[in-house]
């Protein structure tokens, strides 16, 4: 029978909890009961689990939970609480005769004082436990939270309105949420190498967390970079490979290169398998379903534009390619030859990754990438019109930042078929003139070129922008 846990959030990334908990479920095999009514703007939750040693697992991994309690009683006042949890004597009246314990009473969007702490300790003591009270090393802690409306903004004495909470919660302390931690080690201020364009580190582990990265799985970035997410990746035991078609980005300037020295700082560089310069549209793969995940945050063109192999303009027909347009070949003893390159459009880009996934991922592989959006003209089908045949979608959740935001997108692979490699050789006018016979145009179509204009509705007399540096 499945059992309630009383789960407690970090308040960030509301939309990003439902995802985190399901993936994490997933990745150690249970259940997790998500109720409808679950508000994601919250701190607190009710969920419902078959096991104390899955909240235990939960509270480990996942990089948003703060705590899990054994679920007690839930009310709008005490009188009402207390009624609940009396009604709930078996859960806790193993601990009454021997067992050393500890209350704590807390309050969310509230300061409580001390001596109000006291008087609702006190109030609990028709559980009279026998047990000495400790402080430091108690066997148990018994945790009661009240939950105030968000009252910034307004001048008041910091303990005004104490008792007049929107709800209150009680419970045992099951874990610690022993993940949220690694936010500050994996912190980009204290790494030994970085970029403009490195992920923050409490994305990057929910990004990890969405691909199940665990021992003995093979985890893939096509636009690598600085490698934010080959060290959260691999502190959860998986395997990385990382490719960029500037390896100037992954060296950095002194002789080892800059991610692998970065990985050795957080003990994980073992874990990197390669890292290689090549364009994703042009990539040496000879065989699918080698990765059990691709996870990545393309580029956009905000601090750093997408670029693929090619010539910004067409070569006129009938003319034939140089080996200059073909080969990589030393011009002198200390200079190589670096190809063409021209924009990859994030639209192309986007369609062009999810057909990429399905031919390198294994069967129940995952697709992670970051999407940009204008929130004004975002539509799910913006995420639907991406897919193809053997691919759904297993999470959308938004970072907002006004105007934009970016859509972290979980894709997996539902199919056993075997494809073939894409190809990538449509051009921009081809992909146009999909949109418009399909009556649909993405709302990250153009989105370079959006941001920079302020996201006006009419595009038609914008003028060139520089592409921005990577």
């Amino acid at each position: 029978m499945p059992t309630q846990y009383l789960f407690i959030f970090a308040q960030a990334h509301d939309e990003f909890r439902i995802p985190e908990l399901l993936s994490i479920a997933e990745l150690y095999g249970f259940e997790i009961t998500i109720p409808k009514d679950f508000d994601i703007t919250r701190p607190f939750a009710v969920l419902e689990l078959q096991d104390e040693e899955h909240a235990r697992l939960l509270a480990r991994r996942c990089i948003l939970i703060k705590s899990v309690y054994e679920f007690y009683a839930r009310a709008l006042s005490y009188a009402e609480l207390h009624e609940q949890n009396r009604s709930a004597r078996p859960k806790w009246e193993k601990y009454i005769p021997d067992t050393a314990f500890k209350f704590t009473v807390s309050g969310y969007n509230h300061s409580i004082s001390q001596r109000r702490q006291r008087e609702v300790i006190e109030d609990f003591s028709y559980m009279a436990f026998m047990g000495k009270i400790d402080m430091k090393n108690p066997e148990i802690v018994m945790g009661c939270f009240e939950e105030y409306l968000d009252s910034r903004g307004t001048t008041r004495h910091k303990h005004d309105g104490d008792g007049r909470f929107r709800e209150v919660f009680f419970g045992r302390l099951i874990q610690e949420g022993t993940a949220r931690p690694l936010v500050k080690k994996f912190d980009v201020k204290k790494r030994v190498y970085f970029g403009n364009t490195s992920m923050e580190a409490e994305i990057s582990l929910l990004m990890a967390n969405q691909t199940l990265a665990a021992p003995c799985k093979l985890i893939y970035d096509p636009f690598v970079g600085t490698g934010s997410m080959a060290y959260t990746t691999a502190h959860f035991g998986a395997l990385f490979f990382g490719s960029d078609i500037d390896g100037r980005q992954m060296r950095g300037k002194e002789k080892r290169p800059g991610i692998i020295r970065a990985s050795a700082q957080y003990g994980v560089d073992q874990h990197i398998i390669d890292l290689c310069t090549f364009d994703v549209t042009q990539n040496p793969w000879r065989c699918g379903g080698l990765f059990d995940a691709i996870v990545t945050d393309p580029p956009y063109g905000v601090r750093a534009g997408a670029k693929r192999l090619g010539r910004k303009k067409e070569r006129p027909a009938g003319t034939q390619p140089t080996d200059l347009d073909t080969c990589f070949f030393w011009l002198r003893d200390d200079q190589v030859y670096i190809p063409p390159t021209k924009p990859y459009e994030l639209s192309a880009l986007a369609t062009d990754l999810v057909l990429l996934a399905r031919y390198l991922l294994k069967p129940k592989g995952r697709l992670v990438f970051f999407l940009p959006t204008v929130t004004d003209e975002y539509q799910e089908l913006d995420i639907q019109s991406m897919l193809c045949e053997g691919m759904e979608v297993v999470a959308n959740s938004l970072q907002d930042f006004g105007a934009w935001g970016r859509r972290l997108v979980t894709i997996r692979k539902i199919t056993m078929q075997t494809y073939p490699p894409p190809t990538f050789d449509s051009r921009p006018g081809e992909i146009e003139q999909q949109q418009a016979d399909s009556g649909h145009i993405p709302a990250h179509k153009d989105f370079r070129e959006k941001y920079f204009l302020g996201f006006k509705k009419d595009l038609d007399a914008r003028q060139p922008v520089e592409q921005g540096s990577g």
